[in-house]
């Protein structure tokens, strides 16, 4: 019987922790976090290090400034919402582009964001991008700034791009006998649509109030990985 009696405090105890929520921090102006972003794409490879530093923060949103460290020009400021999220002007309406984080987070909790936005860009017309967010678990995740117990989220998702009609020409010479003219073929493309895949994967370590680690990529229409983006934390420093 006590054998039973502790096998069953200890599903208890478990289902308890998996139960646990994790709300969203209390984060105050010169709360400080200094990243290393590395992206890796078909345009290159680059590295910088990055602080990030909260110059306010309400009920409903944050801003932080952020400067790459060791540069002398000023640091562009954010509006971010209270739980790290991403907004800006998608059709003329405010959109979550970005949301790593749905406090409160706890094991299984899943989101989605899915948005288009028309004319993002001179190649698009158009673009519709949709991902998943499901918090799988707790996770043991080493950075640069040491090894963090974290909460680790995985996003899975798609996008797709209607390609801009364009135009293309290609020049040359014709020579006969009259001698040499100029030629100019033109042809006219109409809309194409492109699809694609996103994963990511964030860990979330509450004492740090930030994720400690980010790792992205991106697949074009062939299942190839076009750009890999992460993004591991150096050192902080927040207020208790």
């Amino acid at each position: 019987m006590r054998m039973i009696g502790l096998v069953l405090v200890g599903v208890f105890l478990a289902g308890a922790a998996g139960a646990q929520s994790i709300v969203a921090p209390k984060v105050t102006p010169s709360d400080t976090w200094i990243y290393q972003d590395t992206l890796d794409g078909r345009a290159g490879w680059k590295q910088t290090r990055v602080e990030s530093t909260v110059v306010r923060a309400g009920t409903s949103s944050i801003v932080v400034s952020n400067k790459p460290v060791g540069s002398s020009n000023p640091p562009v400021e954010f509006l971010l919402g209270p739980d790290w999220s991403r907004l800006r002007s998608v059709n003329g309406h405010e959109t979550v582009v970005n949301q790593p984080l749905s406090f409160p987070l706890r094991i299984g909790k899943s989101w989605d964001i899915d948005f288009t936005e028309d004319q993002p860009n001179r190649l698009h017309s158009s673009e519709h991008w949709r991902t998943s967010y499901k918090v799988t678990g707790w996770d043991d995740v080493t950075v640069p700034a040491g090894t963090f117990h974290a909460l680790k989220i995985e996003a899975e998702g798609s996008w797709s791009a209607v390609m801009a009609p364009a135009s293309t020409g290609v020049a040359g010479t014709r020579t006969d006998g009259q001698g040499t003219t100029a030629v100019v073929q033109t042809a006219r493309t109409g809309p194409m649509t492109v699809t694609g895949r996103t994963y990511r994967a964030v860990w979330y370590a509450p004492g740090v109030k930030r994720l400690v680690k980010s790792d992205e990529e991106f697949f074009d229409s062939n299942g190839v990985r076009y750009l890999h983006f992460l993004s591991e934390l150096m050192s902080y420093k927040v207020a208790d």
